[in-house]
């Protein structure tokens, strides 16, 4: 598995116990089960894997039960961001003798460092690490990786690509314009899946989607139609995939929108450890019936007992209505309708 990173990595989430640890057995048939539908790859401690709400010895036994359970079948690409260099060294020593196939780093975050930092630290780990790394661009939540400095970090054999979070089309087209010349074997990949057809077919290697965790079979089969150039297709299975992706992170903290939607595929995910409020619960749940329409609507799972009503795309207005179908329908189950 040492070639080119390409194709679309999961970044699963952890299941969790009642009492907030975690559920090792569940984590590994969740992991058999996105292996059979054919994701490429896996990424744990990823952001949708909640990485930061882990202690540094529960992501280090996060990643060598996904190791393990993988046992060669689909590489693994770890998440190796610590608070440090020391520590991020020694992340990336562990998982090189747990499995994995390369690490992915965060830029530094917290502190907003200038252009010539991020190199430094960067640099420092590529020269100081047993496995390839990729670059974790993600703006929003960390020091920005400018083009140029991707463009030096790519002089580094042991950084072998980048994934980037940023959903900026025309940045990864200047990032492949600058490194591909000289570093044909780069991995790009995207983590922002309301983009992943546009960057296929723009030549991007794939993607971290947090969809694949979800309906794997579909961020597939968006892959597949890009590579074999069926665009038209391809252009239909986003657009319908945008409706869930949407659902799932822009209507609840993320992500327990994607936990909500993992459940509905048969995993008992627990309780997030992030606490919520009584009416995050209620809203939740909401969520959870408009999000099994949706994955309903590909035939992956069936549709809620009370029906879904016609969705409008105003997502507060479909809970609205979601929840009306959920009230009338208990009245009815306890004959008071």
């Amino acid at each position: 598995m040492a070639g080119k990173l390409q194709g679309i990595f999961t970044p699963n989430m952890v299941p969790l116990h009642d009492d907030g640890s975690i559920n090792e057995a569940e984590l590994r048939r969740y992991i058999d089960w996105l292996i059979d539908r054919g994701v490429h790859g896996l990424y744990p401690n990823g952001s949708t894997g909640e990485f930061t709400r882990f202690s540094v010895e529960e992501r280090q036994r996060i990643v060598r039960i996904v190791c393990e359970q993988a046992a060669g079948r689909v590489p693994v690409l770890a998440g190796a961001a610590e608070a440090n260099v020391r520590e991020t060294i020694r992340a990336c020593e562990l998982y090189h003798e747990y499995g994995a196939r390369a690490v992915a780093i965060v830029s530094p975050f917290y502190y907003r460092l200038s252009p010539e930092s991020v190199y430094a630290y960067f640099e420092q780990i590529a020269r100081n690490s047993p496995i390839d790394v990729t670059l974790y661009n993600i703006p929003m939540f960390a020091s920005p990786i400018d083009v140029p400095t991707i463009r030096r970090l790519a002089e580094l054999e042991r950084i072998v690509g980048i994934k980037d979070s940023s959903g900026d089309m025309a940045f990864m087209l200047r990032m492949m314009a600058a490194v591909q010349p000289v570093r044909p074997d780069f991995s790009f990949l995207t983590g922002w899946e309301a983009a992943l057809a546009p960057m296929l077919l723009m030549g991007c290697d794939g993607g971290t989607n947090a969809t694949s965790g979800v309906a794997p079979e579909v961020t597939r089969r968006i892959y597949e139609l890009c590579r074999s150039g069926r665009i038209e297709e391809a252009r239909a299975v986003q657009l319908r995939m945008l409706e869930l992706f949407d659902a799932m992170i822009y209507h609840a903290d993320f992500p327990e929108g994607v936990r909500a939607a993992v459940e509905l595929r048969g995993f008992r995910m627990g309780p997030s450890r992030q606490p919520m409020s009584a009416n995050q619960r209620f809203d939740r749940a909401a969520l959870q019936r408009v999000l099994q329409c949706i994955i309903a609507d590909f035939g992956l799972t069936d549709p809620p007992a009370e029906g879904c009503p016609t969705r409008t795309g105003n997502m507060d207005q479909d809970r609205v209505s979601q929840i009306a179908a959920g009230v009338v329908e208990r009245l009815r189950a306890q004959g008071m309708l």
